[in-house]
Formats: structure tokens, C-alpha cells, sequence
């Protein structure tokens, strides 16, 4: 994506991405260089913690 004038053509037409979405490329980025094996430990372990945060907020507050 060297190409200055794409990537200006690209900014004209879908306007400046949100930080959210640099963020979640950049994070994409990085699984996909893991190992097998270590993307399925980050794919437990987020589901672990989803499991978690959603068990916490199933909880009554009183």
C-alpha cells in the first residue's frame, strides 16, 4: 500500500478510519502471525473471559 494516490483515492471515497478499526486490524494482524496452536490458546482464553464477564453481569445486584 505504498501507492500515495490509492491510498488518497481510498480516503476520499470511505472517509478516515476510526481508531476502533486501525485497532482491530492491527490486533488481526498480529493473530494471524501466531502459530497454530497459539491462535487456539488466545481463542480459549477470549472465550474464557466472555464467559467470565458474562457471569459476572448475569449476577442479581442485591
Amino acid at each position: 500500500m505504498k501507492n500515495s494516490t490509492f491510498i488518497a483515492e481510498l480516503h476520499t471515497k470511505l472517509g478516515a478510519p476510526s481508531s476502533e478499526a486501525v485497532e482491530s486490524l492491527r490486533l488481526l494482524k498480529a493473530f494471524l502471525k501466531l502459530a497454530p496452536g497459539q491462535r487456539i490458546e488466545v481463542i480459549e482464553m477470549v472465550e474464557r473471559l466472555t464467559s467470565e464477564s458474562q457471569a459476572e453481569t448475569d449476577r442479581p445486584l442485591s
